[in-house]
């Protein structure tokens, strides 16, 4: 690990931020993909049923 002296504080708070906020974009983005894949299974359900009746 660098010596980052009597930063150290700041830059490791920065960098703990950081990849909270990058967790928290990756779990958003999955989250509307599992939601955007749900409407769409469903839009296709429907679908397939009109076509058939």
């Amino acid at each position: 690990m660098p010596e980052l002296g009597k930063y150290a504080t700041e830059v490791l708070s920065a960098y703990g931020v950081a990849l909270l906020l990058m967790a928290g974009l990756v779990w958003l983005s999955l989250r509307r993909g599992s939601k955007a894949r749900a409407a769409l299974k469903q839009i296709e359900q429907e679908t397939a049923r009109n076509a058939k009746g």
